[in-house]
């Protein structure tokens, strides 16, 4: 921090300062060597605010050494891009004599900057003039940080607020459309806010960082006793290959269409049938984007025939999928069972639950 124009006749007098403070301020100032509040005076009757005297907490927490920093100028303490109105206060402080609390950020020894309160003070002579001014400093830095990442935490929250309304109102939407039978609604909004609550849930658990792909399928299974009195209706193969939440929440409700059709008409829909979840990461035609290609299978249901129109399932799949995550879905209905073949981007970087 010592500048050109910085002499060692300024630091200098600036010891002989701390020496006058000593004889005509004794115990004043030996409280501030010794507590734990940074504190710092600066000489009134000169230009530029030279330091006359810095505790051992001052010091410290801007990492210099006493001699860097006696006699030199409080200004040069300051971090680059200070705002002008908090510094024109300081300033205002130092020429009027009166108290000011502000919060600056200072530039420390090694080259980083933190946040500080900064009270200023006068210091009269017996004539009232002020002679020094006194600064006692508070890191805010912690705080400050505490408060950005509230910041980054609260918009993270709106962001997926807003995603989780928007899910919901295509829910809702498309019940709407394929029935006015305001009971079916009622039965399939439920059922898919349901889905939902549960992928949110193992979301949570992951600090919605990302879900594996294998706890998705069996969170959005779990209604439909992959774990209870069904379990061995399923087989669920694949790598646990971890998906962001936005591409959980799309591939869980995508599960739960599949497993809600497979109940009503499919291979859950007696005692005998069974549904094959597999999936594997591929690179189609040697290119080196990978995609996870996932296949439904339902075996051992009623025989099976191509539904006459696009149901509320399909539907979901179908769009949802596409738009989400520029996914394919192919439905086949072959007679001994529905196969769904869902083709979605891997994750940039495919990692492993």
């Amino acid at each position: 921090m010592p500048r050109p124009e910085d002499t060692p006749k300024d630091q200098a007098s600036a010891e002989a300062e701390v020496e006058h403070f000593r004889q005509n301020l004794g115990p004043f100032v030996v409280a501030a060597e010794t507590t734990r509040t940074p504190m710092v005076f600066m000489d009134a009757r000169r230009g530029g605010h030279r330091i006359t005297f810095a505790n051992d907490s001052f010091l410290s927490l801007l990492g210099y050494a006493r001699d860097e920093v006696l006699g030199q100028s409080f200004d040069s303490l300051m971090a680059p891009g200070v705002q002008p109105q908090a510094w024109s206060q300081v300033l205002s402080a130092f020429e009027d004599g009166s108290d000011v609390d502000r919060e600056v950020r200072y530039c420390r020894k090694d080259g980083t900057s933190i946040w500080a309160s900064m009270r200023i003070s006068p210091v009269r002579n017996q004539h009232g003039v002020v002679v020094q001014h006194f600064a006692s400093i508070s890191d805010l830095t912690a705080h400050k940080q505490e408060q950005a990442e509230l910041k980054l935490l609260v918009d993270e929250l709106n962001h997926r607020v807003k995603n989780t309304l928007s899910t919901v109102q295509a829910i809702v939407s498309q019940a709407l459309r394929n029935s006015s039978d305001l009971a079916v609604v009622a039965e399939a909004v439920e059922s898919r806010l349901s889905s939902l609550s549960r992928s949110h849930d193992l979301l949570t658990r992951e600090s919605w960082h990302s879900a594996g792909l294998a706890d998705v399928i069996l969170a959005a299974l779990d209604p439909f006793g992959v774990a209870d009195d069904r379990a061995e209706r399923f087989a669920v193969a694949g790598e646990n290959i971890r998906y962001s939440p936005k591409a959980a929440l799309a591939i869980s409700i995508a599960i739960h269409e599949l497993a809600t059709n497979a109940v009503k008409y499919g291979a859950l829909s007696n005692d005998a049938g069974c549904v094959r979840v597999t999936w594997a990461l591929v690179s189609p035609n040697g290119e080196s984007a990978r995609r996870v290609v996932l296949r439904w299978q339902e075996v051992g249901g009623p025989p099976v025939a191509p539904p006459v129109r696009k149901g509320f399932g399909s539907g979901v799949l179908e769009c949802g999928l596409a738009y989400e995550l520029a996914g394919v879905v192919q439905l086949d209905y072959p007679r001994d069972g529905v196969v769904c073949t869902i083709d979605i981007p891997a994750p940039s970087e495919a990692g492993h639950g």
